[in-house]
């Protein structure tokens, strides 16, 4: 008899399993309040976009075994060939041959990622987080970051990043050349997932789309301008006003509830708090800096957000109003100094056009320092007592480093 006419043979039952967790289904963190706060899982809706027929995971398939268990693992390493001093052999990226297991298709492990962030030093700097979130959460992930020119020297205080490439995604007219290079260097690094924190219409979306990553994830405008960009995006989140800035410390809380969700034999991740690390080198070139100030170690405070027309000013995208005229700030100053602890005022001006007009109005002896980078305003501000400033990245810098302001 053929194969064809033969009589199947029954599988032996299955044990009964229990009903497997939807991987949309995530917990927002709570805040707690006189107790311990009872977290409930939302089920997050699923894009219509993607497969209108999806009703979910089915509940009658055996997700136990070796397939559905916990985090993913370090990427394998070749044994090591004791005839090439080198080591193994290593091939460029598009021919080496990839060590990797079933499993880590099916539980949907990142080996790279790509994460294109919007704003300027502000918004990149509370950006950390979600970095270090991605590192715990996928370990062995590398971790490569796109964002503006300002936005770049920020990670200079960042080890979880491998690479750091300037490119401007709010430029809403890009140049065709570097528009198409930047394209092609997100498709040559074949990444895994690619988040966005700029606000997709279908121009941005068709951006992220054509990446060629796997998982397409990132924010879309709370109004009509998100036509069309569910189609190219596998996860979005629609913000509560056109200005993600405008949430200040927790303006990537979407993101970072999606990032730590419970998956299955994985809890939910905590969500890590803001850490800035620098260098021993830019310590010392930032203390010799501060020195030919006038100023010595633990005996001054930062201050910063006199009004300027710079762009190294480091206000959030959310507040552009925050800076105050010099002559609020001369009497911040005074104040300082007043007070017998022998503290002294040290203004941060982010232009040396400022100088003269700080030494007319707050004073000749005044203590000033033209900082430009994130970096050395972070030593600064690690070598200061605190920090007097408006809602500029020196509040975020000295949240960072345990520095109070």
């Amino acid at each position: 008899m053929s194969t064809s006419m033969a009589t199947p043979a029954k599988l032996p039952a299955l044990p009964p399993t229990t009903t497997r967790q939807c991987c949309c289904a995530y917990l927002l963190p709570q805040r707690r309040r006189g107790g311990a706060a009872s977290a409930s899982a939302s089920a997050k809706k699923k894009n219509p976009w993607l497969d209108p027929f999806d009703d979910g995971p089915d509940d009658e398939f055996d997700y136990a075994g070796e397939f559905s268990g916990g985090k993913q693992e370090e990427d394998p390493r070749p044994p090591e060939d004791p005839a090439n001093p080198y080591g193994f052999l290593r091939f460029p990226a598009g021919y080496n041959p990839e060590l990797d297991s079933l499993a880590s298709k099916v539980r949907g492990d990142v080996r790279r990622a790509c994460c294109v962030v919007s704003g300027g030093v502000y918004e990149n700097v509370l950006f950390f987080p979600v970095v270090q979130l991605l590192r715990d959460r996928y370990p062995g992930v590398q971790v490569d970051v796109v964002a503006s020119a300002r936005g770049k020297q920020v990670y200079e205080m960042c080890k979880n990043v491998r690479y750091a490439n300037v490119y401007d995604p709010d430029d809403d007219w890009p140049e065709p050349g570097e528009y198409n290079h930047q394209i092609g260097v997100l498709k040559n690094r074949y990444y895994d997932l690619i988040l966005s924190t700029k606000l997709a219409g279908i121009g941005h979306a068709l951006f992220l789309f054509m990446s060629s990553a796997r998982d397409k994830v990132g924010y879309i405008y709370p109004n009509v301008n998100s036509a069309g960009a569910g189609l190219f995006l596998t996860e979005m989140f629609k913000p509560a006003t056109t200005n993600l800035a405008d949430g200040g410390y927790n303006m990537y809380k979407d993101v970072l509830g999606w990032i730590g969700r419970p998956a299955k034999g994985v809890p939910q991740q905590p969500i890590p708090p803001l850490r800035v690390s620098i260098s021993k080198k830019l310590r010392a070139f930032v203390a010799d800096k501060y020195s030919r100030a006038g100023v010595e170690k633990g005996k001054f405070v930062v201050v910063h957000g006199i009004a300027s027309d710079s762009v190294a000013n480091m206000t959030s995208m959310g507040d552009d109003d925050c800076l105050l005229p010099l002559e609020h700030w001369a009497e911040i100053a005074k104040e300082i100094s007043s007070e017998g602890s022998g503290l002294r005022p040290l203004f941060v001006i982010p232009h040396e056009k400022h100088r003269e007009e700080v030494e007319e109005i707050v004073g000749d002896d005044t203590n000033i320092m033209f900082i430009t980078t994130p970096g050395q305003l972070t030593c600064l501000i690690n070598d200061s007592v605190g920090v007097v400033a408006t809602n500029t990245a020196a509040v975020q810098l000295a949240n960072a480093r345990d520095k109070p302001w």
